[in-house]
């Protein structure tokens, strides 16, 4: 009877984690790149090659949430908060850390790769399931990236060796037969590639990127955070956050911060006793961008800001509504427009994108241009389109939406279509916390990126 329950209790584990992550992918209508599948045929794979090699229901249960973090907009705390501990470690050790900030796709990758090597071997028996899985899909729907992602796979695996022996040989397995397949046609990849891409280099002004990238900072918007002994009594600790109406608190031994502990997590007793550690990536530097800020706050409720290496501040997603913030993200999103504006004239050349948009929409930006000439204001007539018509016009290209990521249509429009809508709430002083905050981090790294990216 005993064990009917246990197997109860661990199989109740992997379906709460299957609708967890079921439901977290299609709030974001999440799907596989190339076969425009649910997303949670990816996932149904991941976890059906875990359960083939053991049947530790955590490790399953992670299998089915290895990317709610990493692409949706549930974080590390509603993951350890809905599950046991031992799958928020495992997704936690799945979930790359690096930030934008971190430099090239390659440097990026090395972090993140540095990162699931010092992870468990469960976690990484979990990675190998998903590199098996991603490494079929691609090779077979996508040889030009498979040439990168098998680089990246391979210097993956080499510290994957500690997973389970039996995945790692599959793993090897799937990325040899992949790299045979593409050696045999090796040469019409290489055509492919070299006709798909726009003949027009992106640049942008140095002034503008850095005041985008260096103005403002994590210190700029950060509260200082109060810290109590780790003996101190959680009656006293909760008097003083409920009176300052603090959801955090950093503890301290010996004078020296060594985690943090939410109100909600306070009982009796010592507060130390309740103690978090702060996890990899959830400190960062004052001198932080925002962008940097604002990733961190799609994986973590909170993050912790140093200065001269001691934890002085903190920043929660509430902070996503102050003015300092308000400011830098009607300026990206301006940056944003702007750069949409360059791929539009590098894919739709000599305004061949006009019947891309309703009649009445080119006919209203006929009618601006005429006014602003009136007035001395020359411009063209791409200057006179709004923000949804530049998306729609984008999106009507499918090279054009895959160019900055997207892997399909109507994940573009959608996330255009957030953008617009987010610029018209700061606009008006209207709430911007309640966004999905995963996707427009990654399509602003998207443009970032074409900042610097050099087109043959």
């Amino acid at each position: 009877m005993g064990t009917d329950k246990t197997e109860d209790a661990h199989s109740d584990l992997v379906h709460r984690a299957q609708d967890f992550a079921t439901n977290a992918h299609k709030r974001i209508d999440h799907r596989r790149k190339y076969t425009k599948q649910d997303y949670t045929v990816h996932l149904a794979s991941v976890a059906r090659i875990v359960a083939s090699v053991t049947d530790d229901q955590e490790m399953i249960a992670a299998a089915w949430l290895h990317d709610v973090v990493e692409d949706t907009p549930a974080t590390l705390y509603d993951i350890e908060t809905s599950f046991r501990f031992g799958v928020a470690e495992l997704v936690e050790n799945l979930t790359d850390i690096s930030k934008p900030s971190d430099g090239n796709r390659q440097q990026r990758k090395e972090i993140d790769r540095r990162h699931i090597a010092e992870a468990s071997s469960r976690a990484k028996t979990v990675k190998l399931a998903d590199l098996i899985d991603n490494c079929r899909d691609i090779c077979k729907h996508d040889p030009r990236f498979a040439v990168t992602f098998l680089k990246e796979m391979n210097a993956m695996l080499a510290v994957l060796t500690d997973g389970d022996p039996e995945l790692f040989k599959q793993a090897r397995n799937a990325h040899d037969r992949c790299q045979h397949k593409l050696s045999s046609r090796g040469d019409s990849i290489r055509s492919e590639s070299q006709s798909s891409v726009p003949v027009r280099r992106l640049s942008a002004n140095p002034h503008l990127i850095r005041l985008f990238t260096e103005a403002f900072t994590a210190q700029d918007i950060a509260d200082p955070v109060r810290s109590f002994d780790t003996s101190t009594s959680c009656e006293h600790v909760i008097s003083v956050m409920d009176e300052h109406e603090l959801e955090v608190v950093c503890l301290r031994e010996q004078g020296v911060i060594i985690g943090y502990v939410r109100r909600t997590d306070l009982l009796t007793g010592a507060c130390g006793e309740y103690a978090r550690d702060f996890r990899e990536g959830q400190i960062i530097s004052g001198e932080s961008s925002l962008s940097d800020v604002i990733h961190i706050l799609t994986l973590q409720q909170f993050g912790f800001i140093s200065v001269l290496g001691d934890v002085a501040g903190y920043v929660s997603r509430s902070d996503i509504n102050k003015p300092v913030v308000r400011m830098w993200l009607f300026g990206i999103i301006t940056f944003i427009e702007m750069e949409l504006m360059r791929l539009i004239e590098d894919f739709f050349p000599n305004e061949s994108w006009i019947p891309a948009i309703t009649e009445e929409r080119a006919e209203r930006a006929r009618n601006m241009k005429e006014e602003r000439s009136r007035r001395g204001q020359h411009c063209n007539l791409l200057d006179c389109l709004q923000l949804s018509d530049k998306g729609r016009i984008l999106i009507s290209n499918e090279q054009a939406f895959k160019y900055i990521g997207f892997d399909s249509r109507r994940t573009a429009k959608k996330v255009i279509r957030e953008v617009e809508s987010l610029r018209n709430n700061l606009a008006h002083a209207q709430d911007i916390v309640t966004y999905d905050w995963a996707q427009i981090v990654r399509f602003t790294h998207r443009i970032e990126e074409t900042l610097t990216l050099q087109r043959a």
